[in-house]
């Protein structure tokens, strides 16, 4: 029985169970078959109380109240008849357990058959002892634990796990991070995205003025082996007199906010990175720094806001306007020499995407805290923060996180957690490149899969050689090449506004059908009608082709929506008019949701018909006013 079920485990728990010879724990056979119990033999406990009447009364509660969830978290597996009788309800796809001693699995896969619902994936079991970064983001992404993230809550199998309190806090606050971050990855709000798309559609005439990403990647990659991506966390300023000795022997990244802090010091980067849409960002670069700018490269999002450009301008700087992976708009666009950047979370992660690009083996992280600092400092001297003598101290004291080289806990924030696990996605990626990253911050928080090494003693291995700077310059464009890309792109955010006007058209009509119908149910009948054209409606909305260049800004209200109605999936009915009751709800939210989509489609279509006319003047006044109209 135990190596049955051992086999039909298929991730490396299998290996682990399978070196464990012998188990601590006793079994206690009651004259019930399923009356099982364990007793620990080392402090002579026993992991149940009564096992019987502890089974029958949590799986009362699970029949009565979370019946219909399709995913169930518990921590710790006992002698897992529990989770065998839950999988007998259709309605649980999946069961997810943690465990930290894995002796009681050894001695529950010994009396009891669990390969069927090991080998389909309804139980998994997961090792808390190994769990990683990789091992929580596959877990949370992936359905329906993803669809269902709003309905997450983590269950103690029974009153014994209680002696591992810190383990199952640490577990539960992973799984309600990676949860919130896999809910992010695919759009919190549609607000972000429009104003993406609304700034990139602005930007146009800049962007195809100025050189692009393939040609930075053709001319400038593999000239170094080592990058140093400079951020401004507290400890960056320890580290700048020693960055000041060898730039010249490695490719300098340095974020927004830390240029006027390198400017100041005479530290000249090689690129400067950007990517906020925000106005505030664009500051760091209302300044003149003269013969400083000189041969820096300025990489900008494309949807960054028109300030950053303004200013870039004012003072005759280098840059381009790069685009990033997964933006469906932007590619709708085809301007496919403009892209495409990993950008991630932060311009620090931007940075890291962009050294790897250009071919770099070595990456270096300095003044990357993603942490306060013990005098509750966020942010290196020099910079914007603190405003008005105001420390910044968002989410201080909420995200506890091991401190850089292990040495403790840190001070972190939710925005700055999502970077750092960012980052350590990145990191797993990097390495299988056989590029490694070297977090040489010194203080701060642990990033996962960088070496920890001080600045100075990386530095004095890896930078012996003078590179040869500045890097071969950048070219724009020709006038032909210009003009020819943007006649494209008009056409192309031409095609979009036309799309809006007939997508929206049809789903007015068919919105107002939806509220007819609503106001005239009657019968069982007429719910299952309404429900079957809501259906369609939703299955037109949801195919991609269908939605296009639309996707990045619907797709948010679509995952959203999933996510809210997900909660009104698993309510129980226990009556006629209880599920009649719940079908109301459900297709009122659907009518809701509809009203969402037609709306947003609208603030697209006008979005692109304001932020047009820069693109719209530029080729008018270029004489090619006559293609446009």
């Amino acid at each position: 029985m135990l190596q049955k079920n051992i086999k039909s485990i298929k991730t490396k728990l299998s290996e682990t169970l399978s070196a464990i010879k012998k188990s601590k724990y006793k079994i206690i056979q009651g004259n019930d078959s399923l009356d099982i119990n364990f007793l620990n033999t080392q402090d002579n406990t026993l992991i149940y109380k009564n096992p019987l009447d502890e089974l029958n009364a949590m799986l009362k509660i699970y029949n009565e109240k979370y019946r219909l969830y399709p995913v169930l978290y518990f921590y710790g597996f006992g002698n897992g008849i529990l989770y065998k009788a839950l999988l007998q309800n259709p309605h649980h796809k999946i069961i997810i357990v943690f465990e930290k001693d894995l002796e009681i699995i050894h001695s529950a896969f010994s009396v009891m058959d669990f390969s069927k619902e090991l080998q389909e994936a309804k139980l998994v079991i997961a090792d808390t002892n190994t769990l990683n970064t990789i091992d929580y983001e596959l877990m949370c992404k992936q359905q329906p634990m993803l669809n269902f993230a709003r309905t997450y809550f983590l269950e103690l199998h029974s009153d014994y796990y209680e002696r591992y309190h810190d383990d199952i806090l640490k577990i539960n606050n992973n799984m309600s991070e990676y949860l919130k971050k896999a809910m992010l990855a695919y759009g919190n709000s549609p607000f972000d995205a429009l104003q993406g798309i609304e700034q990139f559609t602005y930007n146009l005439p800049k962007m195809l003025t100025h050189p692009n990403y393939k040609e930075l990647l053709q001319k400038r990659k593999n000239l170094s082996d080592t990058a140093i991506i400079v951020s401004t966390g507290p400890s960056l300023s320890k580290q700048l007199l020693l960055l000041k000795q060898y730039t010249s022997k490695a490719t300098i990244f340095c974020t927004d906010s830390a240029y006027p802090i390198l400017a100041k010091h005479n530290i000249k980067p090689d690129y400067v990175l950007s990517l906020e849409r925000i106005a505030l960002t664009s500051e760091f670069f209302n300044n003149d720094f003269g013969n400083f700018d000189k041969d820096v490269t300025f990489v900008i999002k494309s949807y960054a806001h028109p300030n950053t450009m303004k200013y870039l301008d004012s003072n005759n700087r280098n840059y381009l306007l790069v685009s990033s992976t997964g933006a469906n708009f932007i590619y709708f666009i085809q301007l496919h020499s403009y892209g495409y950047l990993a950008t991630g979370w932060s311009v620090a992660n931007m940075a890291s995407n962009l050294a790897f690009d250009l071919g770099h083996k070595n990456i270096i992280l300095i003044g990357q805290d993603l942490a306060y600092s013990n005098t509750g400092h966020s942010h290196s001297n020099g910079h914007i923060y603190p405003i008005n003598n105001k420390i910044y101290k968002q989410d201080y004291g909420k995200y506890e996180c091991e401190a850089y080289g292990g040495k403790g806990k840190v001070q972190s924030s939710f925005a700055w957690t999502l970077f750092r696990q960012n980052f350590e996605s990145d990191i797993v990626r990097f390495n299988q490149c056989n590029v490694i990253v070297y977090n040489c911050t010194e203080g701060g928080a642990r990033i996962a899969g960088t070496i920890e090494k001080p600045f100075k003693q990386i530095c004095e291995k890896l930078l012996t050689k003078e590179l040869k700077k500045p890097f071969i310059s950048l070219e724009n464009p020709t006038l032909n090449k210009q003009n020819e890309l943007m006649l494209k792109a008009y056409i192309k955010v031409k095609k979009s506004i036309s799309h809006c006007q007939n997508l929206n058209k049809n789903l007015k009509d068919q919105l107002v059908g939806l509220k007819q119908s609503y106001q005239q149910i009657h019968t069982k009948e007429d719910l299952n009608i309404i429900v079957e054209y809501i259906n369609e409606i939703k299955s037109s909305i949801e195919n991609k082709s269908n939605i296009q260049e639309l996707y990045e800004i619907l797709y948010p209200l679509l995952m959203q929506f999933e996510l809210n109605l997900a909660k009104i999936y698993v309510l129980n009915p226990t009556n006629e008019d209880d599920v009649y009751n719940k079908s109301l709800l459900w297709i009122k939210e659907h009518i809701d949701w509809l009203e969402l989509i037609i709306a947003h489609i609208d603030t697209h279509e006008q979005i692109l018909h304001k932020n047009i006319l820069p693109l719209q003047e530029t080729i008018i006044q270029r004489g090619y006013g006559h293609k446009i109209k």
